[in-house]
């Protein structure tokens, strides 16, 4: 049996991407509460995805959610990683900006240790992908364009996509 690299690459880039998601649902969380959410996009769900990251760029005007649109269609899948905001009623914290988690939900705020482990959970998944070898980004862009499709959920309020990519040399760098 033959098995071409480009087959080899994509098997191996998918279970990259699944032992992402694995290594952020595994991350330390704060008060042991697991908000995280993760998804991986392929193929027609990631081009909307980049679509959505277009539109974004013609109606804002923030080019680089284009540039960013232009390595997720390169890339052979994204891992999508976000977290719901919910408060942990932690007495004396005030990390979030007020005086403690009453006026937190009394003002909109955000709790500071969503915040902290989503971007531990990010840590953790693209550690793997280093392991792996596979060429990764974190992108602020792709999650964005993801909240707006809604692809993880009503309830999820921040999060980030990382495109995942084996080629010669990183798409990532480089980029205009």
């Amino acid at each position: 049996m033959l098995i071409n690299s480009g087959e080899l690459e994509r098997k191996a880039i998918l279970s990259t991407a699944e032992r992402m998601c694995v290594a952020a649902r595994t991350a330390p969380k704060g008060k042991g509460v697991d908000n995280i959410v993760t998804a991986v996009l392929t193929d027609s769900e990631k081009e909307s995805l980049a679509i959505e990251m277009d539109k974004i760029a013609q109606n804002e005007g923030i080019d680089f959610f284009a540039r960013d649109a232009k390595n997720l269609r390169e890339a052979e899948a994204v891992v999508l990683i976000g977290t719901k905001i919910k408060t942990r009623g932690i007495p004396y914290c005030g990390f979030c900006g007020f005086g403690n988690c009453q006026g937190k939900i009394e003002h909109g705020g955000v709790c500071a240790f969503d915040v902290g482990d989503l971007g531990i959970a990010i840590g953790s998944a693209v550690s793997i992908s280093a392991d792996d070898r596979v060429d990764n980004r974190i992108m602020f862009s792709i999650g964005k364009a993801a909240l707006n499709l809604n692809l993880l959920g009503e309830d999820i309020a921040i999060a980030y996509g990382i495109p995942l990519v084996a080629k010669g040399k990183s798409i990532f760098f480089d980029r205009k």
